[in-house]
């Protein structure tokens, strides 16, 4: 094949290569357009209210402020974590049932 009718091959091998992406891209931004109105027809019929979580009740009681409790749930609390560095233990500070 002679330079020139490799030149004209190349070109026609990337039209039709950009006619494959054009066309793929199409198809891709068509899917996308559903796909965002699927989620604005779902976020438009969900609430946003969050299910209802039972009550939890403190486990534990600081004695010098009984003010101050913890269910036992999340970071352990400042007063709690000092105590225990003192070396109390964890059921020292436990509440009651019937309390």
């Amino acid at each position: 094949m002679t330079v020139d009718e490799l030149w004209s091959l190349r070109e026609y091998v990337a039209s039709v290569l950009a006619g494959i992406l054009a066309a793929q891209k199409a198809g891709l931004e068509q899917r996308l357009r559903k796909l965002a109105a699927s989620i604005r027809g779902s976020a438009a019929n969900a609430t946003n209210a969050r299910r209802p979580y039972p009550k939890v009740f403190p486990k534990y009681r600081n004695p010098a402020r009984p003010s101050q409790t913890w269910t036992g749930r999340g970071m352990t609390p400042r007063w709690l974590t000092a105590q225990l560095r003192s070396g109390k233990k964890l059921d020292d500070f436990r509440i009651a049932k019937g309390e």
